[in-house]
């Protein structure tokens, strides 16, 4: 694992059991600074956890074939109905743009400018609507390491969302090192709260138990702003992953499930599909002021860093994904679940088929 750049403090963690969840740490409302981590957490995944992962898919293949329960609470219990996510998607109307790109220097202009591109915020937020905002907060990193959503991008929509007339906006995730720092140090607390959103952190009375469908994926607990929501915007960033090949606007929905969500690593590219098919969101805005051109997920190094200045805006998470990993340096046909998305009726791979639009560059 490359050295930091920009070193964590001397107590800074590095990854826990993938099995474990990070310490409970409640709303931020309410959030206490809790223990410090684990030694090492810091580190992310390494190649060793790679393999490992790898080797455990033929030992669970007998359990893949059933479909996974992904949950921890109340294993016990009795059965009971499960919520399912709605479909957030909104109608658009003919002739619409099916995407932006929008390049400059100045993050939060081009998130204004994108969603101008697509016609405006009000196209998606109604007045009263409670939003859901799903920024990439996995890791203890800062803004400048391209390990988690740009700050900026994040406090601009909720400015935008708010201004639309939202009765209340929720940002959350499930962060993989401990939520506490990783939403400290990515800026995104500091940026969402003073920009007037509810920061909603993975404690596990936020969680909800629901209805995944799937054929590998059955069941899970997701963070409550998803299921509650009116309205829920997708904002990733462009990384590359060891496993994956990519981690973008689809592989993002792993945040917001809880449980023991290394057993999605025994099939992928499967899994990103189901999880995709879990969420449709109103809107995805992908974050390219700064790309993680290698050792992803979790970075660290700012030589793996490339900054972009891009923000591209759609209602497509297939596309956005074909898109994004072109600044990678990959092609569509180089990421399986790609393929596997469009396949299954989740969207077009030939993001340049939309009706685009570019400004900038």
């Amino acid at each position: 694992m490359t050295k930091d750049d920009a070193p964590p403090a001397a107590d800074e963690p590095a990854p826990p059991s993938p099995d474990a969840r990070p310490a409970a740490t409640g709303s931020v409302q309410a959030a206490s600074r809790g223990a410090p981590p684990a030694p090492g957490e810091e580190r992310g995944l390494s190649r060793r956890d790679v393999l490992r992962v790898a080797a455990c898919a033929g030992m669970a293949a007998g359990g893949v074939a059933f479909g996974l329960a992904i949950r921890d609470r109340n294993p016990g219990g009795r059965q009971r109905k499960l919520a399912a996510i709605r479909d957030h998607r909104v109608a658009r109307p003919a002739g619409a743009v099916g995407m932006a790109i929008v390049r400059g220097p100045d993050a939060a202009a081009n998130v204004t400018r994108a969603l101008e591109a697509l016609g405006g915020i009000s196209a998606f937020v109604r007045r009263g609507d409670k939003v859901a905002i799903k920024p990439n907060v996995g890791w203890n990193r800062l803004p400048e390491q391209a390990a988690n959503t740009n700050p900026d991008v994040v406090a601009q929509l909720v400015r935008m969302v708010i201004a639309a007339g939202a009765a209340r906006v929720w940002v959350t995730d499930y962060p993989v090192n401990t939520a506490e720092r990783c939403f400290e140090r990515s800026g995104i607390r500091k940026a969402a709260l003073a920009a007037g959103a509810t920061v909603v952190m993975p404690d596990a009375n936020n969680f909800r138990d629901i209805e995944v469908g799937g054929k590998f994926l059955r069941v899970a607990e997701a963070l409550y702003p998803i299921v509650d929501a009116d309205r829920v915007i997708n904002v990733p960033l462009v990384k590359q992953h060891g496993l994956s090949g990519a981690t973008i606007a689809m592989k993002n929905w792993y945040g917001v499930i809880g449980g023991h969500r290394v057993r999605l690593h025994q099939d992928i590219h499967r899994a990103i599909v189901e999880l995709a098919a879990m969420v449709k969101p109103t809107l995805t805005v992908l974050d390219a002021t700064r790309v993680l051109l290698a050792n992803g997920p979790s970075g660290g190094s700012l030589a793996d860093v490339k900054r972009v200045d891009t923000i591209a805006a759609s209602t497509d998470e297939v596309a956005l994904d074909a898109f994004g990993v072109t600044l990678l340096g990959l092609k569509a046909a180089d990421v399986s679940f790609i393929a596997e998305a469009e396949k299954a009726g989740l969207g077009k791979a030939d993001w340049k088929s939309l009706k685009l639009v570019e400004v900038g560059g």
